[in-house]
């Protein structure tokens, strides 16, 4: 186990009609002119920004809008939010939706104060830090990315279709969710079913770990991911489940504001093999996922097997007397979630997703690459193990 700090400021409201809070909460963190930011429409449909807008106005809070965040935030809308910022004199940031937008808003919230591009933040070379930011509210509508409470966010490059998330800075969590997981009930089951996934693999890339002795931190890894196969089963078969859609929402900020990754090395490999996906191809995140993690759990548990026999075990049960080998007691617990992952409706191969032999070589070149050439701590991959896990 490792010596760790750990701080997670961010004052979460959870519940039924929360959302009627925000004007206070902009209040309490000093907020006086704010940027509603928003995705493609969803929210202007069902009447919830229309809400926001009331309970602002009865607070006397002043308000520009800027909406059209896509599933993947791309860099031209960041620009476009820093110039409404300084041109309209806006001191907040309130995201409403789910990651995508929490993920642009953090990257608005802090370019706005920088005379640089934001984009060199995310650049490989020469990277700059973070150190200041507008303050940013958000009220979740999706639970899935876990950007309400992370120091972390994930965008792609208009021109480039490069996607990252290298930012890792405390300035831009959020200083307040408000979150009312009756908001995620309008979501389709493909947009639930990508939201497990993607709280699941936030668990994931932390529990794989060469780190020993983390007990109460993998017994937490653990706990959210039985949670989440428990709750994603009610949740697909009955949508209104307030409670198995508030555990999912409670999941997701815990699966991401690292509580369940701070006494340990953490891997991340497969996010960033899959961002690459989401960026080419335009997929949802957890799509892209739901392939990456099960090729890449196939192949670093041939190489690097340990951890795989307590996943199996404690997640679903798994006896290892059961099966003749060490290989195949292995694999049952990698089919098992495999198994979830496609019951909830997520593809299973890449070429689902629209991937084509012929893009293999950008793929693979794009990766973001450590300094050393290689991803991930679990097992530690080269370009090659990268070109393997895609072709695999």
């Amino acid at each position: 186990m490792l010596d760790f700090s750990f701080y997670a400021p961010t004052y979460y409201e959870f519940g039924r009609d929360t959302e009627s809070k925000v004007g206070e909460l902009i209040q309490k963190f000093g907020g006086t002119k704010v940027l509603i930011h928003y995705g493609e429409g969803s929210v202007v449909r069902s009447g919830l920004l229309s809400r926001v807008e009331k309970y602002l106005d009865s607070c006397q809070i002043s308000y520009e809008e800027l909406g059209g965040v896509k599933a993947n935030p791309e860099s031209d809308l960041v620009y476009e939010g820093i110039k409404l910022c300084r041109d309209e004199n806006i001191d907040f940031i309130l995201a409403v939706g789910g990651g995508s937008v929490i993920d642009s808003a953090k990257a608005i919230a802090a370019g706005v104060l920088y005379d640089l591009d934001f984009w060199d933040f995310f650049c490989d070379d020469d990277r700059k830090k973070v150190e200041k930011s507008l303050p940013v509210g958000v009220i979740l509508t999706i639970a899935a990315a876990g950007s309400e409470g992370s120091p972390s966010m994930v965008i792609t490059n208009s021109k480039t279709k490069l996607k990252r998330g290298n930012i890792k800075s405390d300035v831009v969590r959020p200083k307040f969710a408000i979150m009312n997981p009756t908001l995620t009930m309008s979501l389709s089951n493909y947009q639930t079913a990508c939201g497990i996934v993607d709280i699941m693999t936030h668990v994931i890339e932390r529990y794989f770990t060469n780190t020993k002795n983390c007990i109460v931190t993998d017994r937490l890894c653990e706990a959210i991911l039985k949670s989440m196969i428990e709750s994603g089963k009610k949740v697909m078969d009955h949508p209104n489940d307030y409670e198995a859609r508030a555990n999912i929402m409670w999941a997701s900020t815990l699966a991401h504001n690292n509580i369940c990754g701070v006494d340990r090395v953490q891997d991340w490999a497969s996010h960033k093999m899959e961002h690459e996906l989401s960026g080419k191809y335009g997929v949802a995140h957890g799509a892209g996922l739901a392939v990456i993690v099960i090729k890449w759990m196939r192949y670093v548990s041939k190489r690097n097997p340990n951890k795989f026999r307590e996943f199996g075990k404690n997640i679903f049960g798994i006896r290892n007397d059961l099966f003749g080998t060490d290989d195949d007691y292995i694999e049952q617990g990698i089919q098992k979630l495999q198994e979830f992952w496609i019951s909830l409706g997520m593809p299973s191969s890449l070429e689902e997703l629209g991937y084509h032999d012929e893009d293999l070589d950008y793929l693979v070149e794009h990766v973001d690459y450590a300094s050393d050439g290689t991803i991930g701590n679990y097992l530690k991959l080269t370009k090659e193990d990268v070109r393997n896990i895609y072709q695999s």
